[in-house]
């Protein structure tokens, strides 16, 4: 259990460092004023970040997720085991019930953190060096959130994390078993690898075009209040202001980043997960689910 700990950290790490640029490009995306839009779309906000913003800019924010990897994963993993364990066989429909157990509880940490990391990626739109931060770090950010806003101020956003990720982890799990199954995944066979990178880069494509527009509407509300505006007044206040505004289309925007951000995160945490495995357990049976890391978003996935 402990390596499938230490693998799953592993894992999420390379899949943050891969797929944060994306979605930095994602929120930015997101939360955008309609009326004066400063990015046409997802190539031109990539070339915009790197032209005024440096390599960097794609960076913004990632300590916050760095941070809760760590608990994330354990929480998942912990949970999802026991789910599985307590359910007593291994069906889909129990894999998908366990993944959302899974999801759900570790809300906890996931909506701090994706609200710190949202504020720090918003935070200097167009500057190439940032002239006044409000925000030192994602710690800074969340310590200031508690100080004005308390506990409630910093699980802003909880309600649309908890309804993302129920379904959004158990499409995860649910995907991920099917297609093992169906690629009939063993570690001695040679494609093991290729086959796990494909069924986990798979898995998040799924789950996020499962959950999307509930995403959209997390960001835009852990978004309200920056620069001292606040534009909703609550989840119903968003989608139809949202809705009213900008059309179905809103709810569907920076889906095209988060999609090409889903399959190598995916990708990169399985490929991470599986070589440390492999090298640890050299000598022991290592089953595919249980090298099954978490997703990357705003997760997690």
């Amino acid at each position: 259990m402990a390596l499938d700990f230490a693998a799953g950290c592993l894992g999420g790490v390379a899949g943050v460092l891969v797929g944060h640029p994306f979605d930095t490009v994602k929120v930015r995306l997101q939360v955008q004023n309609s009326d004066q839009p400063r990015y046409r779309g997802t190539i031109h906000c990539f070339r915009s970040i790197l032209k005024q913003e440096s390599v960097w800019g794609f960076y913004k924010g990632i300590g916050s997720p760095m941070m809760g990897l760590t608990f994330i994963n354990a929480i998942v993993f912990g949970v999802q085991g026991n789910a599985m364990r307590h359910l007593g066989r291994d069906t889909p429909l129990n894999q998908f019930l366990a993944g959302a157990a899974a999801g759900g509880i570790q809300c906890i940490i996931c909506c701090p953190m994706e609200l710190a990391k949202t504020r720090m990626q918003l935070q200097g739109m167009g500057e190439y060096q940032v002239k006044s931060k409000v925000y030192k770090n994602s710690l800074d950010c969340l310590v200031r959130i508690y100080r004005k806003h308390g506990i409630r101020g910093i699980n802003k956003g909880m309600v649309t994390t908890i309804v993302r990720e129920l379904p959004g982890f158990g499409f995860y799990f649910l995907t991920y078993d099917c297609l093992t199954r169906a690629l009939n995944c063993e570690l001695d066979d040679s494609f093991v690898i290729p086959k796990l990178l494909f069924a986990g880069g798979m898995s998040g494509i799924v789950s996020w075009l499962s959950t999307y527009p509930i995403d959209v509407i997390k960001s835009r509300l852990q978004a309200d209040g920056v620069g001292g505006v606040n534009q909703y007044s609550g989840i119903m206040d968003c989608v139809r202001q949202s809705y009213r505004k900008e059309g179905w289309r809103v709810f569907a925007r920076g889906l095209t980043s988060t999609l090409l951000r889903a399959f190598p995160v995916n990708a990169a945490t399985f490929a991470t997960v599986t070589m440390f495995l492999m090298y640890s357990r050299a000598d022991e049976t290592c089953k595919p689910q249980e090298a099954a890391p978490t997703i990357q978003q705003p997760s997690s996935l």
